[in-house]
């Protein structure tokens, strides 16, 4: 599993390489690989709307939206259980009158 980098650490090298410097070279300053760069600029010219895909807003709505979807089925499903349990013909105790 990649270690995560905070973002202003990410930020600070992502702002190099839009200052014009290489990736390969602020990469090699970092200590970190050229394709991790890569996709953090490639992500930051998404999110700057300079290039398309979805962006790290979305990205995280859609998460959460699905979080949420995955919560409310398994609601359901409880409510569906007690349901059927709940409809179910039970016997009467001996002596009980309606």
């Amino acid at each position: 599993m990649p270690r995560p980098y905070p973002p202003e650490f990410r930020q600070r090298a992502v702002a190099l390489v839009r200052a014009g410097k290489q990736i390969k070279q602020v990469a090699y300053e970092l200590g970190i690989s050229a394709g991790c760069l890569h996709t953090w600029v490639r992500q930051d010219r998404i999110d700057r709307g300079e290039r398309p895909g979805v962006s790290t807003a979305e990205s995280a709505e859609l998460r959460a939206a699905r979080k949420r979807i995955r919560e409310l089925e398994t609601e359901l499903a409880i409510i569906r259980a007690a349901s059927k349990f709940l409809a179910e013909e039970k016997p009467h105790p001996k002596g009980f009158i309606r």
